[in-house]
């Protein structure tokens, strides 16, 4: 006889009821159960994961050094970090469908796996290529699990105490794109840039036990899947994001034979103007259920996610050169000027989130990304080889009080009025334009950071190689080098305005507009 407790055999789990206690539950058989400890479990590795976006930034020195000695061109070092989020971004339109038709959790379990599995493979690379290729499989997995997060609160919490549930969700997303440098500094110099990798293997390990405990199975919705549109969008995305970071290396004429830089990006978008037409026209079930868009606060919230994916990408990497290169800061100290940043937005946003379930969320949000933008200014006026190290811890505060105010309110109103059997494709479609904008973010830091070292130190090209890989920069070059990283960071701060524009488009909750909850079907 089976053991009725065994989590493969648990009665059909219910959606949640807009009545009950203030926490939100959901039902499993006739007993109610509160969905905050299976949220925390999820949080886990959803922290993990998005840990892993921002770790390589402050490691970056270091792995140019040891695997890429060779060149003055950072565009290589940079591809760690891209093809991670190229990885990552492509397969998040499927993969929120996955977790409808095959069970959030069982597809986060999957995920987690393979990126756990590929967190060592990272780590025992010996080569720059080999690295690169383990980062797009830890991507994958990646993508895997982050749909499911979002998914799984949307069909646990009801409506009117979503807001707690991705305060909480978006404390993470913040916390963890800080504190991801800060970890990472503390153990490349501790240990080696190896273990930004390998301490994702005992986190995985919990996180998977904790997962496959306090997660529960929720109704499955038949799906079918447009291999079509999975297709177009991951060559759109390709072409585009090759052409953004490979741009600078080949002086934005030609790759090879008749192909061009600006030939693969204007391809690019070609595609991707074919798969939303092919979207539009696609009668069974679209990648994208474009219908979701109808609703502004979804369509902005994507806007602005996007913007925000790409500034906190791209931020962080002309600071570390900087700090690391031009200063002469070890990846430890570059990371400790991170502090204020995670330490105030960690304890900021909870209560940020609680407060949306009452007001407005564009009285949280549009102060938040304020101070995002006047904190990149504020980076960027501190950045020359003058300025005392302690004066960047100030907007480092800064920017950790706009962090509380931002992922939490753009989470919580992209995602209030999703319909159950919707959870996973909208939940998909948000955090794949966030990935997007990470992953152009990444591109497109990667361009501007070279091109304004060529502006500022000529000849740079031609220069012996290695003096982009650590260590102390040589006086003649160090201020050149330190303009060049000053003017980078601005092209955040230009982007985080696009964000400001959607949030000024987004309408007040309604109550009454809330989806109703749907009853769950056994898996």
């Amino acid at each position: 006889m089976t053991d009725p407790t065994r989590d493969g055999d648990r009665p059909p789990v219910s959606a949640p009821s807009t009545s009950g206690p203030s926490t939100g539950t959901y039902s499993v058989g006739h007993k109610p159960t509160s969905p905050w400890p299976a949220l925390w479990a999820l949080v886990i590795g959803f922290f993990m994961i998005l840990v892993d976006t921002t770790i390589v930034s402050v490691a970056n020195p270091a792995i140019k050094a040891a695997l890429d000695p060779n060149t003055n061109n950072l565009d290589n070092v940079v591809w760690v970090t891209s093809a991670y989020l190229l990885a990552y971004a492509v397969p998040l339109l499927i993969t929120g469908r996955l977790g409808d038709r095959f069970g959030p959790k069982n597809i986060y379990l999957i995920g987690l796996a393979v990126f756990t599995l590929a967190s060592l493979w990272c780590g025992l690379s010996t080569t720059l290529e080999g690295l690169i290729v383990a980062r797009a499989v830890q991507g994958l997995g990646a993508a895997f699990m982050t749909p499911q997060t979002m998914a799984v609160i949307t069909r646990t919490f009801p409506p009117e105490r979503r807001g707690a549930a991705m305060g909480l969700w978006g404390a993470t997303a913040g916390v963890a794109t800080l504190v991801g440098p800060l970890v990472g500094g503390l153990l490349v110099d501790g240990f080696g840039w190896e273990w930004i990798f390998f301490v994702n293997i005992p986190v995985g390990i919990v996180a998977f036990v904790l997962a496959w405990r306090l997660v529960p199975k929720l109704a499955t919705h038949p799906h079918r899947f447009d291999i079509v549109g999975v297709v177009l969008s991951a060559v759109a995305l390709f072409l585009i994001v090759f052409g953004l970071q490979e741009g600078e290396k080949y002086d934005w004429g030609v790759i090879w034979g008749p192909i061009s830089v600006w030939g693969l990006i204007i391809v690019g978008l070609v595609v991707l103007g074919l798969f939303i037409l092919q979207q539009a026209k696609t009668r069974s079930e679209p990648l994208v259920p474009l219908e979701l868009f109808r609703d502004r606060n979804f369509s902005g919230a994507n806007v602005a996610i996007a913007a925000v994916g790409f500034t906190v990408t791209s931020m962080s990497l002309p600071m570390m050169f900087f700090l690391q290169t031009a200063r002469g800061l070890t990846p430890t100290q570059a990371a400790l000027l991170m502090i204020p940043m995670a330490v105030l937005s960690g304890v900021l946003a909870p209560g940020a989130g609680k407060l949306l379930d009452r007001i407005d969320p564009r009285l949280i949000l549009i102060p938040g990304l304020l101070c995002v933008a006047g904190a990149l200014v504020w980076y960027s006026a501190l950045i020359n080889m003058e300025t005392e190290i302690w004066m960047f811890l100030l907007p480092s505060a800064l920017m950790g009080i706009g962090n509380a105010g931002m992922w939490g309110p753009l989470a919580t109103t992209a995602t209030r009025k999703l319909p159950p059997r919707q959870a996973g494709a909208g939940a998909g479609i948000y955090n794949t334009t966030r990935t997007i904008g990470s992953v152009i973010g990444s591109a497109s830091i990667a361009a501007f950071m070279q091109s304004r070292l060529e502006a500022n130190l000529p000849g740079l090209a031609d220069a012996p190689a290695g003096i982009t890989t650590g260590g102390t920069l040589p006086p003649q070059v160090a201020d050149g080098f330190a303009t060049g990283m000053a003017q980078s960071i601005l092209l955040p701060a230009c982007v985080m305005v696009i964000a400001l524009i959607a949030s000024l488009f987004l309408g007040r909750y309604d109550k009454t507009d809330a989806a109703a909850p749907v009853a769950a079907r056994p898996e």
